[in-house]
């Protein structure tokens, strides 16, 4: 047993935090071997699955992809799996997929196609002339430009066409502006960090109770929808514009058609998650963005009956899968370490209902780290918090 498990083909799960420590649990689960690596400590690396554990240098850095090639030669990985979990993994993966190909199996898509994902340039063009809804939307090459644009109505959000790059520079995911005046005093703050050519605004929906973020996620094959997830947040931190703390299943058939649409058109093969949020104003869910990758609550996906990680491993090994036609609805998760304190902080602005908190706290509901059978990493999460908030933020 133990010379078959050492000959097996693993894979690489790179950035350890939940999202990746789900990963790593589905594989080994499935007796898979599994190495962990990630830039940064990370909850993965203490599951009982994760045989090994490598820090890398700098998702976006040529020195990552020497990184992974070195490890390959080393540890001889000849044929394993990549499984990012990072978007500046995703992208530099992408770049240089033609080379690690060598030593690796890979599942991320060409750059041609990356880039018409992660340039919001690009993938709203491509939705528009698709006809799939789109919030408004307006480009502006700096901010002298604004006294002349007057397409759109406030309040205004103003966010980075390469979403995770303007984060990390800014400090935050957007910029709400309620008036012309704000609007040009953070154009001016962006600018002096950031290109405002690489920005973009958008009118900002209004929030009607009900027009919650969904997340429709699919394994495809050249574009074909093979098996699909759809969520929802329910709550997020930031209170708003933020990182889902709790989230749950649901069924949306109109989801299904327009994503189907547009990712026979991108051609796109591997797990990705398509955000959306429903305007009641035209009754339409409108698209917001797409990751070429397993997100932050891919374990909920998991516990419905879609195993997305597993799927990649079998697709890229040529095994047979057996793709589901059907998922579990109405199965919350929840992260106690965010969903806890953002939750307090909802209520004391009145932005939270106690009926709704309770609710994803009873029934079928999961948690982000615990498992029974993997303690540590929950453990490990709870010790980490303050040195996770400042690496992730």
């Amino acid at each position: 047993m133990k010379t078959s498990f050492q000959n097996k083909k693993g894979a690489i799960i790179i950035e350890g935090h939940i999202q990746g420590l789900s990963n790593t649990r589905s594989l080994g689960e499935a007796g898979i071997p599994v190495y962990v690596v990630d830039k940064n400590n990370c909850i993965a690396q203490y599951s009982k699955y994760c045989k090994k554990f490598f820090k890398c240098p700098d998702y976006k850095s040529e020195d990552f992809i020497n990184f992974l090639i070195e490890i390959a030669k080393s540890e001889k990985l000849e044929g394993w799996a990549l499984i990012p979990s990072n978007d500046h993994a995703v992208y530099n993966i992408s770049i240089n997929k033609h080379i690690l190909q060598k030593f690796y199996s890979v599942i991320t898509p060409d750059i041609d196609i990356i880039n018409n994902i992660y340039d919001k340039r690009n993938l709203l063009k491509i939705a528009k002339d698709l006809n799939i809804p789109i919030p408004k939307t307006i480009f502006l090459s700096s901010a002298d430009e604004v006294n002349s644009n007057s397409e759109l109505d406030f309040p205004l959000i103003t966010k980075g066409r390469f979403g995770l790059s303007f984060y990390k520079t800014m400090g935050k995911k957007v910029f709400l502006s309620k008036n012309i005046n704000e609007f040009k005093e953070h154009l001016k703050i962006i600018e002096s960090k950031y290109n405002v050519s690489e920005t973009f605004t958008q009118e900002l929906i209004p929030y009607y109770g009900n027009n919650k973020t969904v997340s429709f996620t699919a394994f495809c094959i050249e574009g074909d929808v093979k098996t699909y997830w759809i969520g929802e947040k329910i709550r997020e931190h930031p209170i708003q514009f933020g990182t889902a703390t709790s989230a749950r299943s649901i069924i949306e058939k109109e989801l299904l058609e327009q994503s189907k649409i547009l990712l026979k058109n991108l051609n796109y093969t591997g797990v990705c998650e398509i955000e959306y949020i429903y305007d009641p104003r035209v009754e339409k869910h409108l698209l917001i963005e797409i990751n070429a990758r397993t997100w932050l609550w891919v374990e909920l996906a998991k516990k419905c009956g879609i195993n997305y990680a597993l799927y990649i491993y079998n697709y890229l090994n040529g095994l047979s899968i057996d793709f589901p036609k059907h998922y579990s609805e109405d199965v919350y998760w929840v992260n106690l370490f965010t969903d806890i304190p953002y939750s307090l902080l909802a209520f004391i602005r009145n932005q939270l209902n106690i009926k709704e908190f309770i609710r994803s706290y009873k029934g079928r509901t999961i948690f982000a780290t615990f498992n029974s059978k993997d303690l540590m990493p929950s453990f490990m999460f709870f010790l980490l918090l303050p040195y996770i908030f400042i690496k992730r933020t």
